[in-house]
């Protein structure tokens, strides 16, 4: 027994490691030192290495069958740990024997044990990684929180059935497994990251994982249909190719930071945990080639592009919304120092996109201003295709008004003398997007009206020219009023714009229809002789039937501004007409051919307005005009219009 105030080295078999501790002695007086020190921590490395040595040669593939046909780690997790332990006994022994005698043939048994113990743990490291491909995918890492969401809803949700109960109990146990293999594939691989990176061996550790993982990472990329191309690939695409082409890029966008890469690095975290510099340098290496390749195909689409297809400003509006969406997760995943190029691309493609985005836009305006403003104006005064294909364009484009502010904020907008005092009253609320993007729509839709005011310059029909200017303009606020334009605008704007088309109805009644009023008089129901009424009924007879010829064919597109036309005609032909009529119709009826004279009905007078701006073309006489409607074949009374 040694004696009271003895030190000696004692290995601790709990913590792995040597220490000092003090014993009593009979004889404080005669204290052994040197030898029995130095044979007892002699005794405690010879224990280390036979108990390494037994276990490691066990599963030496070279010299043991079984060895190189079962997996330490799945068939004994125990024994897997005991291996560990004993691997990691075997180092701090070493250690302790460099320090004594760094050429003692101890020493050199211990490092071919190590070696060998290496090579096992290589081999199951390999086996984890490939074996576990279906649990260690980046889906299955990332996911594991919501599989422990999942599984907590699930079974939170009873309806009382017994075949429910069954498929709920027989998904959480799936569930379970699925998360449990993952989670035991990780622990396993980190157990054996740290053991081979604290002995020594963190270069082959690390050249496998790097191998397994990023083969991994490419495959995914490859499936989300994500490859090499070059600008002069994509610039001789069809448009139909490259949209398909966009919108996997944009899928895969949101697959890969959701899981690809998300997954991976939070698996090289767990797994080298031990080492920021290790877990830095292997994702790095395993998902910059990926990430680069991703991040850069944007740039590539609008490089250089000689095509330009209407569609493709919206869809470099996606790209550049997928990328700022999910800046916050790209800047966190890819946080490490050496991984800066990385976050670098996505930068420069959101820079291209948007000189991309304000370019095809200056392109539109050009398109607009180089549109004839001499050429014929629609059939029958209606929308222009000019007006449909910009309200159109424009309407879509206002679904992008958060991102166009961020794009437009730094660049120029157009001259104030170029703009009316009105278009530059945005909406003042909080939540308005950029005054420079609501001053860009206010512009393009501003350029377009003077379009639409330099065809009718050109036209001799006045009344065709404000039933056109009326259909056009009503057709650009009710895209407005629809769409996201409305917040951009305002509705001071809608409400200014209005009272045009309003006024360019008015006008239109007041030059086409205003013969036919005047040729009643302002007092229907006075006392006339029988020959002024008959004249009355001529000139009424003569004027409605005249106009109603030229304004069949005109059209109003908007059945709301039809219906406000038709009234407004009907509230100041029809019901003079009637009252005129009720009282000198009997003025007249003893009169030979009183249907000459009186050719139409008060109904008569209705149906027909209401039959106005559908284009109907009727151009063959007044006798036709007179005679196409009859009690028992009207279409309908206007007081159902």
């Amino acid at each position: 027994m040694p004696r009271k105030g003895m030190r000696s080295i004692c290995f601790n078999s709990k913590t792995s490691s040597f220490s000092m501790s003090r014993h009593s002695s009979p004889a404080r007086n005669s204290i052994s030192t040197g030898t029995p020190r130095r044979s007892f921590s002699e005794s405690l490395i010879e224990q280390s290495i036979e108990e390494a040595t037994v276990l490691i040669n066990k599963w030496n593939p070279e010299t043991s069958t079984y060895a190189k046909v079962t997996s330490l780690f799945y068939e004994s997790k125990s024994e897997a740990k005991q291996f560990i332990r004993c691997v990691n006994d075997l180092q701090k022994s070493m250690h302790a024997m460099v320090i004594e005698n760094s050429t003692s043939e101890k020493l050199v048994h211990a490092q071919n044990l190590m070696q060998t113990a290496m090579k096992r743990l290589q081999k199951e490291f390999y086996q984890i990684l490939s074996m576990n491909r279906a649990h260690l995918d980046p889906e299955s890492v990332s996911a594991r929180s919501s599989r422990a969401s999942a599984r907590s809803s699930i079974s939170d949700y009873d309806d009382g059935s017994v075949s429910h109960d069954d498929e709920v109990r027989n998904v959480g146990d799936s569930i379970d497994e699925v998360e449990e293999v993952s989670s035991i594939a990780m622990t396993d691989l980190r157990s054996i990251a740290e053991c081979m990176i604290s002995s020594g061996y963190a270069k082959e550790c690390i050249s496998i994982y790097k191998i397994i993982r990023k083969s991994i990472i490419d495959e995914g990329i490859y499936r989300l249909g994500v490859e090499k191309i070059s600008s002069s690939q994509i610039n001789k695409m069809d448009w139909e190719v490259l949209d398909r082409r966009i919108k996997d890029w944009l899928e895969a966008v949101k697959v890969s930071m959701t899981i690809l890469f998300n997954g991976e690095r939070i698996l090289c975290d767990h797994v080298f945990a031990s080492s920021d510099s290790i877990r830095e340098s292997c994702f790095t290496d395993i998902s910059k080639e990926g990430a680069t390749l991703l991040f850069g195909f944007p740039e590539l689409v609008v490089a250089k592009s000689k095509k330009s297809h209407p569609e493709k400003i919206f869809r470099v509006l996606d790209m550049y919304t997928a990328i700022s969406t999910n800046w916050t997760e790209i800047d966190s995943i890819f946080s490490f120092e050496s991984t800066v190029t990385v976050r670098a691309q996505p930068l420069n493609s959101l820079n291209k996109l948007s000189d991309s985005v304000r370019s095809m836009l200056s392109e539109f305006e050009s398109t607009m201003q180089k549109d004839s403003s001499k050429s014929k104006i629609h059939v029958g005064g209606g929308v222009d295709t000019l007006t449909l294909t910009t309200m159109n364009f424009l309407s879509l484009l206002a679904d992008y008004s958060n991102i166009l502010a961020d794009i437009f904020a730094d660049w120029p907008p157009p001259p104030r003398s170029s703009l009316p005092e009105s278009y530059f009253e945005s909406p003042s609320t909080d939540d308005s997007p950029a005054p420079a993007i609501s001053m860009r729509m206010a512009w393009l839709i501003l350029v377009l009206l003077c379009k639409l005011d330099g065809k009718v310059e050109h036209h001799k029909d006045v009344c065709l020219s404000y039933i056109f200017l009326a259909n056009n303009l009503n057709h650009v606020v009710s895209k407005v009023q629809n769409s996201n334009l409305k917040s951009l605008l305002g509705e001071d704007w809608i409400a200014k714009h209005e009272e045009k088309v309003k006024l360019f109805a008015a006008n239109y009644e007041r030059l086409a229809w205003g013969p036919v009023i005047a040729s009643l008089p302002e007092n229907p129901t006075a006392t006339i002789t029988p020959a002024q009424a008959k004249e009355i009924f001529r000139k009424f007879n003569s004027s409605f039937d005249e106009t109603f010829r030229k304004q069949s064919s005109f059209v109003v597109s908007d059945p709301k501004l039809r219906d406000e036309m038709k009234v407004s005609l009907a509230r100041k032909i029809v019901q003079s007409y009637r009252e005129f009529y009720d009282a000198h119709r009997s003025n007249v009826v003893g009169e030979r051919n009183v249907g000459f004279i009186v050719r139409f009905a008060p109904e008569d007078v209705g149906n027909y307005l209401s039959d106005l701006f559908f284009g109907n073309n009727n151009n063959s006489g007044s006798t036709s005009v007179s005679s196409s409607y009859s009690s028992s074949h009207r279409r309908h009374s206007w007081s159902r219009s």
